[in-house]
């Protein structure tokens, strides 16, 4: 079974997908110091609110810039390569604003739209969520040519069909007749506008305190320059997603429901003609032996070692509870296997440490990149 890197060759985008609690921000940031070591410059982002990305690169905090993670660090835990890792936080609202400035006709048109009380307000639905700003980071560096590799971390994968999703859904936004309407209303829209809305408005401006037609007029008036670009960039954001440069790892855990979910979000990529590379299965019991242990031999196998009857006990029932854990993760992932129809399935054991550094970012890594065989001797010798 092929490593990670063998999976990865040749891309300039990895998207790691699954559902929540599964270790996905952990394997992205694996994948993207594994990928350092090998001479790669790569950028780790994540949407993920929470500290635990900053915190397993040594970082105080993650930001809407990539901050670069300190290369002492990466040497002190065995980092060699001469690659460089990169690391950011997604701000939605930033990229928005920052995606009005890149196509508005001119300062002044641009000032109009990001001081605009009603921009302010639903700019974050105008993103067709944060899942569409993502990728449009995520195109962002790409055009830029900085790194070798981008490595995503999304939301949970029902979620992230979402954002699978998103490009298409701020396109039918932006061409879609409602927007058109208020941005050049005409015929039976124009009379409606100007007879009962106008009576409801000057109420609410009586109520808000301030002219929200006028602040809608302002917004719609701006933001009608920008229509074109903003149809041009979502087309190519969509484009880059089914990209061959652009590849997706299904991260999940090997019991029953993360499986489902896998499997699931396999066949959403396969429906979108998009790429799949293969998937990770963290938390993973190996089977320490080929035959399942019986209770009473290995209670008086370890009491013979030992000379305690209790001990012994406690550890055979252990024994014999993960024999049977170990076995319903060999079933499942056999599952998951045949269901992605024979596509590349790692697996990453069970660890006795929680990963919340570099160095169990690199334990993980002993695992993504290596081949199969290696893999069962690393998780059972």
């Amino acid at each position: 079974m092929a490593s990670i890197h063998q999976l990865l060759e040749g891309r300039g985008i990895c998207i790691c997908a699954g559902s929540g609690g599964v270790g996905k921000t952990t394997t992205s940031a694996a994948i993207a110091l594994g990928m350092v070591d090998r001479g790669l410059n790569v950028c780790v982002l994540t949407i993920d609110p929470a500290k635990r990305l900053a915190d397993s690169l040594g970082l105080d905090q993650l930001g809407n810039e990539a901050s670069r993670v300190d290369p002492e660090l990466l040497e002190e835990n065995g980092v060699t390569g001469n690659g460089e890792l990169w690391a950011m936080m997604l701000n939605a609202k930033e990229t928005f604003d920052a995606l009005v400035a890149r196509h508005a006709e001119d300062e002044e048109a641009r000032d109009r739209v990001l001081g605009n009380r009603i921009y302010q307000q639903i700019s974050g639905a105008l993103a067709g969520s944060q899942e569409y700003m993502a990728m449009e980071k995520l195109f962002e560096l790409h055009s830029e040519g900085r790194f070798d590799l981008l490595v995503l971390d999304t939301p949970p994968s029902r979620n992230a069909l979402d954002f699978l999703d998103a490009p298409v859904r701020m396109t039918q936004f932006i061409e879609g007749r409602s927007l058109q309407l208020f941005i050049k209303p005409t015929g039976f829209a124009a009379r409606v506008a100007g007879r009962g809305v106008g009576v409801v408005l000057s109420i609410l401006k009586r109520i808000l305190g301030f002219d929200l037609l006028a602040d809608l007029s302002e917004f719609f008036t701006a933001f009608s320059g920008m229509i074109d670009g903003f149809q041009d960039r979502a087309h190519r954001v969509n484009t880059l997603l089914r990209d061959d440069e652009t590849a997706f790892v299904i991260v999940c855990g090997p019991q029953a429901e993360p499986i489902e979910e896998a499997v699931f979000f396999h066949s959403k990529l396969i429906e979108a003609n998009m790429n799949f590379a293969g998937a990770v299965v963290n938390r993973v019991r190996y089977r320490l032996g080929t035959r399942s242990p019986k209770l009473k031999t290995l209670t008086d196998r370890i009491e013979n070692q030992t000379g305690d009857a209790d001990l012994a006990g406690r550890a055979a029932r252990n024994l014999v509870e993960y024999d049977v854990l170990a076995r319903r993760d060999r079933d499942n992932i056999a599952g998951l296997t045949k269901k992605l129809g024979g596509d590349p399935v790692i697996r990453i054991p069970y660890l006795d440490t929680d990963v919340h550094d570099v160095a169990g970012l690199c334990e993980i890594n002993r695992f993504l990149f290596a081949d199969e065989e290696t893999r069962v001797d690393l998780a059972t010798g």
